[in-house]
Parts: C-alpha cells; sequence; structure tokens
C-alpha cells in the first residue's frame, strides 16, 4: 500500500509525521492495517484543521482535547477507546524510535469501559448440540463450518480460510489442525473423531484445496459466507435470538469451562495470548451453577 493511499492529501516531501506513521503501518497487514490507517488518517485530518503536526509538539492535551472531539461526533465510549488504537500505538512506536522526547498519548485520559463481561450471546450446552446437528442436515460445508467455530472455537476468517491440507498431519496420534490465527499467529490443535469425520464427509473426493464451499456455487466462502450459514442454522435449530460466528466460538469457549476444563486449557482452545480475555467469557456465563449463594443458602438453609 502506497503513502497516497493511507493519507487523504498530497504531500510534497515525507514529513518526519509521516515517516513515523508509514513505518508504523509496515508492522501490520489486512484488516488490522486498514483499521490503524483509517484511525491515524483521522487524527493526521484533524491535526490539519487544527494547525498542528501529527507528530512534532503534540502534548498531552492536544491528545485529550481529539479525544473529546470524538465524543462530540457521537461515537460511543467503547468506539472512542477503539478508535485512539492506532494513534497510540504511532506514538508509542515514535518514542521508541527516538523521533519524540516523550509519548504524548501514554497518560491521555481515555472513556473508562467495563470489560468484565463478554456482550456476546452464546449457546448454552442443549442450544450447541442442537445447532451442531441441525446443521449437518443442510450441507455438509454447513457441518463442517458448523464443528469448526463450535467446536475449535476458530473465528469466522480463520474457517473460511481451512484448507484441506491443513488437517492432514499426524501428530503423536492426533489429527491435527494447522491454521494462522489473529495477528498472523500459527496455530495447530487436534481435531477430534467426530470433527474429523465431519470434516471427511465435507471434502468428500477432493484431496486439496479451501475445505468448506458454497454450497449452491462450490466457490470458496468468505466472512460473508460464515455469517450468513450460521444464521441460516440458527433459524433451522430454532434458536430465536441473534446468532453470530462469534456466538459459536463463545460458546465453545463457555461451554468447555462449563464441562471442567481448567481456565490455562481453555485459554488454549481459546488461542488468548492473555488468560483476562478468556477470564471475561467465564464471568459473562455469569457462573449461574456455581454461584456462592447456592452454597450461602445451603449454609443458612433453617432461614
Amino acid at each position: 500500500m502506497s503513502d497516497s493511499t493511507v493519507f487523504p492529501f498530497q504531500p510534497i516531501t515525507m514529513t518526519t509525521a509521516r515517516v513515523a506513521a508509514v513505518s508504523y503501518l509496515a508492522r501490520y497487514s489486512g484488516r488490522t492495517h486498514r483499521l490503524y490507517a483509517y484511525q491515524l488518517r483521522r487524527w493526521f485530518t484533524w491535526c490539519e484543521n487544527n494547525g498542528l503536526d501529527p507528530l512534532l509538539g503534540i502534548q498531552r492535551a492536544h491528545v485529550e482535547l481529539y479525544i473529546h472531539q470524538l465524543g462530540e461526533t457521537g461515537l460511543m465510549d467503547s468506539s472512542i477507546v477503539t478508535m485512539m488504537h492506532g494513534v497510540r500505538g504511532f506514538f508509542r512506536f515514535a518514542h521508541i524510535d527516538g523521533l519524540i522526547a516523550a509519548d504524548p498519548a501514554i497518560y491521555a485520559r481515555l472513556p473508562k469501559i467495563q470489560h468484565d463481561e463478554s456482550r456476546t450471546q452464546g449457546l448454552d450446552r442443549l442450544e450447541l448440540i442442537r445447532f451442531l446437528q441441525d446443521a449437518q442436515t443442510l450441507t455438509v460445508h454447513h457441518g463442517a463450518l458448523a464443528f469448526l467455530l463450535g467446536i475449535n472455537a476458530l473465528r469466522a476468517s480463520e474457517a473460511a480460510a481451512v484448507r484441506i491440507e491443513d488437517y492432514a498431519e499426524t501428530l503423536r496420534g492426533h489429527r491435527v489442525l494447522h491454521l494462522v490465527g489473529k495477528g498472523n499467529k500459527p496455530a495447530t490443535m487436534p481435531i477430534t473423531i467426530p470433527v474429523l469425520r465431519v470434516l471427511e464427509a465435507c471434502r468428500g473426493q477432493r484431496s486439496d484445496g479451501p475445505l468448506v464451499l458454497r454450497p449452491t456455487t462450490g466457490k470458496p466462502i468468505d466472512r460473508r459466507d460464515v455469517y450468513r450459514m450460521v444464521v441460516r442454522v440458527a433459524k433451522v435449530a430454532g434458536i430465536p435470538r441473534h446468532i453470530s460466528p462469534h456466538s459459536l466460538r463463545h460458546a465453545a469457549i463457555t461451554n468447555a469451562l462449563d464441562a471442567g476444563v481448567p481456565l490455562r486449557d481453555a485459554q488454549i482452545l481459546a488461542r488468548h495470548a492473555d488468560p483476562r480475555t478468556t477470564e471475561h467469557y467465564d464471568r459473562a456465563r455469569g457462573n449461574l451453577d456455581r454461584h456462592g449463594v447456592h452454597f450461602l443458602t445451603a449454609y443458612v438453609a433453617g432461614v
């Protein structure tokens, strides 16, 4: 991606700020690159409109004024925090590279967001079972997709990218799936017999290429197809609320925890870098079955 596609205006020379931005964005690719490029475009435009250099001479007060302006545009607090990811990273690496003496964004006040619970509506055990069963009644492609999302906890883009060659290897007696996850991190996970059976039904006589195909055209699926296929299965399964691909990943993680999988092993299943992220899924269940109120009621049962 050229500099002119990253920024909305045409510079005569490459300024220090522009060099820093291009260098920072070079660390990323795909959707993350596009997101951070968009966030930096907004920051650069705001600075230009206010007679500021986007990098040199910026103080914490300027960053906080920008955050305040984002709020005035109607963005939710969570969206403001997300919008600042690229800007804060831009200043952090400019400081690391010695382009600025101090990072003006490091102590800038952001809206406080409660991250204790995931808002995604997952599926309970019976709903997950019904979803997996009904998916197989539609097509072998719906079935394979459902198991990749609901058992192996793949993200939508990861499931769409699975190729037949990716699960051809056996390691230590386990059939394994190789994939590249979020942040271009490679991962290897076992494929259990029920999952393998569904994947093989989807593969048919093919020996290579994308695994899950569009049932009507036979072309490889993308993220949008994953979403549409999940919505269709949810409708057939009679699940009344909105279900997304992430709902299946959420269900895989929370049902693993309900099954007694230790938090550390659930973190490995989810491929979360930070165990606190997995804990959010744990708290999102409300811990209704293991809530302390049950034990307290039994303890004071005489009341």
